[in-house]
């Protein structure tokens, strides 16, 4: 059973910072890839930055430059450093891991708001 948990979201004003975090249950070297996904009042659920089991990152275009996904597997944890936010930044976000070819398993979520 593999169990995500995320923290770290909150209410922040445009062009400050927050870094979230996605601990997960044993070690996260059995996953292909992690990665942060977002979804926005309304809007679909969309991928916001993605980190394989070779540590190539990959990032949204709406964020490139502004996020960065990092891990660090002694902990068993993802990170999200979210820099320069924006209102439109404002989301629930959820970590997400998969195991080809079946196995993909999602956080409980946690809401960023950036507002002022």
């Amino acid at each position: 059973q593999v169990q995500l948990v995320e923290s770290g979201g909150g209410l922040v004003q445009p062009g400050g910072s927050l870094r979230l975090s996605c601990v997960a249950s044993g070690s996260i070297f059995r996953f292909d890839a992690m990665a942060w996904y977002r979804q926005a009042p309304g809007k679909e659920r969309e991928m916001v930055a993605q980190i394989t089991r070779a540590a190539r990152t990959t990032y949204a275009d709406a964020v490139k430059g502004r996020f960065t996904i990092s891990r660090d597997h002694t902990k068993s944890t993802v990170y999200l450093q979210m820099n320069s936010l924006k209102p439109e930044d404002t989301a629930d976000y959820y970590c997400n891991a998969i195991i080809p070819p079946f196995h993909n398993y999602w956080g409980q979520g946690t809401q960023v708001t950036v507002s002022s």
